[in-house]
């Protein structure tokens, strides 16, 4: 994790989390999949297994959006609060408070890591929802820094942005592993000049990474969901499967925060 600072207040900046093992080769239940996961029907299963396949996995990515969605409502109900309510912000954000508004969503990332396989399918949710929260209580900041109208106007674009993404690694044909070698490379980049701009402020810097994020965040929005729609073969049958809709949601909604707040550190009016 890093931050970006605005006008003295930092706001949070948290990687993605990428999953590990990915195969580019898969054989499951009687199906073979090519380099981008795209069913190949082999001999001997019929059209009603087709669509079983079809419908569990249609089911698969509504559940990783679902759970997504709940969870950028619950950010902004709190961000809102807490952004507009004036004593709660200054209790946060003008006393050493606001350190742990900034670590703590990143506390919340390693207790994933290290703990979704022993959590029930309930306690992932649940918890998923608990780092929404604690999210919003980071992103606060926002409100008192850019105006309502420009908050909105960056939510829009960054939702129009994510949703063509997300649609386009849904359904391409291409394989999109090579583009998410680079742009973990390139958000590695954007960390290591967020973290040193902390200390010179350059102007100049912030808005480079902010238009490299913008970049990023969008690419690593098709490769996520690419990844997510292959990893359910992976676990289909099993689950796991579950959990991992919880996982793909954490991983589209931060790519989603991260885009938001690139654009609004671009295009937003300040206070």
């Amino acid at each position: 994790m890093c931050s970006v600072q605005v006008r003295g207040i930092v706001a949070p900046f948290i990687p993605p989390k990428t999953a590990l093992g990915r195969s580019i080769l898969y054989v499951l239940e009687g199906w073979s999949f090519n380099a981008v996961n795209n069913p190949v029907r082999m001999p001997g299963y019929d059209a009603s297994q087709t669509v079983q396949v079809d419908a569990g996995l249609r089911a698969h990515m509504l559940g990783v959006f679902r759970n997504m969605g709940i969870g950028l409502v619950i950010t902004g109900l709190v961000a809102a609060f807490v952004g507009n309510t004036p004593a709660l912000a200054a209790a946060i954000f003008g006393t050493p408070l606001k350190w742990v508004a900034i670590f703590a969503p990143l506390a919340f990332v390693f207790f994933f890591s290290f703990r979704i396989e022993k959590m029930t399918t309930a306690g992932a949710r649940m918890a998923f929802y608990a780092f929404s929260a604690v999210m919003g209580v980071s992103l606060a900041s926002i409100f008192l820094i850019f105006t309502g109208g420009s908050i909105a106007q960056a939510f829009f674009s960054a939702s129009v942005m994510f949703l063509a993404m997300a649609l386009w690694g849904y359904t391409t044909q291409r394989d999109l592993t090579k583009m998410g070698s680079f742009l973990i490379m390139g958000l590695i980049g954007i960390i290591v000049a967020s973290l040193i701009n902390l200390f010179i402020g350059s102007s100049a810097m912030a808005m480079v990474v902010s238009i490299l994020g913008v970049v990023i965040f969008t690419g690593l929005t098709a490769w996520d969901t690419q990844r997510i729609k292959s990893e359910y073969f992976t676990y289909a049958g099993h689950e796991m499967v579950e959990k991992m809709q919880v996982m793909g949601a954490l991983s589209l909604y931060l790519n989603f925060v991260n885009l938001f707040q690139m654009l609004l550190n671009l295009t937003g009016e300040r206070e």
